[in-house]
């Protein structure tokens, strides 16, 4: 399967940013840069559970809705929700109504204020689990890895919900702890850069 696909720029860029006109800007300007930024992981994660059994082009759209009822994903909030908020979100058809995954986001802000307790940050403790150069399959080739299952096991043992093997692999490829951008994409090599330059948490 060819990986790459030829932009209106004429250049080469994975071949799943042509499904949707917002797949481009996510692609060449998110998609694969690490992130260190607690915030941001939080919501990736979150978001990704929510993906699970639909698109991730459903959740995108939807994006700025999740931000606003879920108050940026700033997780020491998020934690204190109530089951009146549970209610009043299920109400809310800018975002995915689905009762186990709002109280899965809810249960997860709780283990997150947790962990940042024990670990200092989250990007410290996520960050950990970024697989070195021998560890990697060829990019776009996997959707799990040992790194993914590792982490995926350690969250299920502390109690976070929606964290499945694929779903953390998922993650783990959006917020740069993997470079998996097609070879010959052009944001390859600025993903690498970005990587190189990039300090790693806690080290």
């Amino acid at each position: 399967m060819n990986m790459t696909i030829e932009g209106k720029d004429g250049k080469l860029r994975c071949h799943w940013c042509a499904v949707a006109p917002d797949f481009l800007d996510y692609h060449d300007n998110e998609w694969g840069f690490p992130v260190a930024d607690d915030r941001r992981l939080f919501e990736k994660l979150s978001l990704e559970g929510f993906q699970s059994g639909l698109s991730w082009r459903t959740i995108l759209s939807k994006r700025e809705n999740f931000r606003v009822a879920f108050h940026h994903f700033d997780f020491h909030r998020v934690a204190e929700f109530t089951a009146l908020d549970v209610e009043r979100l299920l109400q809310n058809e800018g975002i995915v109504r689905h009762r186990g995954k709002i109280e899965a986001v809810i249960n997860n802000a709780q283990r997150a204020r947790e962990l940042v307790k024990r670990e200092g940050s989250l990007a410290t403790y996520f960050w950990r689990y970024e697989p070195g150069p021998g560890e990697l399959a060829r990019p776009q080739t996997a959707s799990t890895s040992a790194r993914s299952e590792a982490l995926s096991k350690d969250l299920k043992k502390q109690g976070w919900k929606f964290v499945g093997p694929t779903t953390v692999y998922a993650f783990m490829q959006a917020m740069g702890l993997i470079n998996d951008h097609a070879e010959g994409c052009i944001i390859r090599e600025k993903v690498e850069q970005s990587r190189r330059s990039f300090t790693r948490p806690g080290r």
